[in-house]
């Protein structure tokens, strides 16, 4: 009986489909072992500006009258806040509205009809004021000249990058020490970083010294500077505000 020789070719084809070959071994497509860990960081700044929006509406039966009004308002708010230190780049008129009411009337023999309430005029300004020294007195003077809206305030710091780096370096820190005390508790050491990850949900938070406990855990870091700004006879507290910072680490266990 004759022997058919197989190439030699196509027996090393077949042992690559095989998912053998030569000089290789199972344990090298073994993936490594890991841990993946979050390390999150809170820097603790003192606000060095404040960005706030406020709205003025004004209405009455004729629509010149109301806006007239309105104009009046706004040109007051404004002049005091370019008198009390914000300046005039820093204040945007971002909402402008005129809208005519109606209110549904009945008449005796049962139809309806429509009324005019008035019509209503808007306008929204918002400032950036550098002075946070200055923001009581400047909220409650416009509050005085007819703004009858607060949209929003945001106290806020002008050197945003150089803390979310720290906070960046803090939150990698948190994030080695968790993933060390897990390996330890499994008899393991950890290895070089696989995988480093920023979480895209930085940005400033609202900070209590009532809430610090709450706040804190094995991977996050504070860090909550000492200085503060006092005038003395403001009934506002400015505090801290946290920039805050968020990685997702993957490390090798040895």
């Amino acid at each position: 009986m004759k022997c058919r020789l197989v190439p030699v070719i196509a027996i090393i084809a077949l042992l690559m489909m095989m998912g053998v070959g030569c000089g290789t071994s199972a344990n090298s497509t073994r993936q490594p072992r890991s841990v993946t860990v979050t390390g999150s960081a809170d820097v603790m700044v003192v606000p060095d500006e404040v960005v706030f929006s406020v709205g003025v509406e004004t209405s009455d039966l004729v629509l010149t009258r109301a806006k007239n009004d309105n104009d009046v308002i706004i040109k007051k708010v404004l002049a005091q806040a370019q008198s009390l230190g914000v300046e005039e780049k820093y204040i945007q008129t971002d909402y402008i509205s005129i809208e005519p009411r109606y209110q549904d009337a009945y008449l005796k023999d049962g139809y309806q009809k429509r009324e005019l309430v008035g019509y209503f005029v808007s306008q929204n300004i918002a400032f950036t004021l550098k002075d946070v020294s200055r923001f009581e007195a400047l909220y409650s003077t416009i509050l005085e000249s007819g703004v009858n809206h607060v949209y929003g305030i945001e106290f806020r710091t002008t050197e945003l990058r150089k803390y979310r780096d720290q906070g960046r370096a803090m939150a990698i820190q948190a994030a080695r020490e968790k993933a060390e005390s897990l390996a330890k508790e499994m008899g393991q050491t950890v290895g070089v970083p696989l995988s480093i990850n920023e979480n895209s949900n930085w940005g400033y938070r609202s900070y209590s010294w009532w809430g610090a406990s709450s706040a804190m855990s094995q991977n996050v870091i504070q860090n909550a500077p000492s200085q503060g700004i006092s005038d003395g006879g403001s009934t506002m507290a400015l505090g801290q505000i946290a920039v805050n910072a968020s990685v997702s680490v993957t490390f090798e266990l040895k």
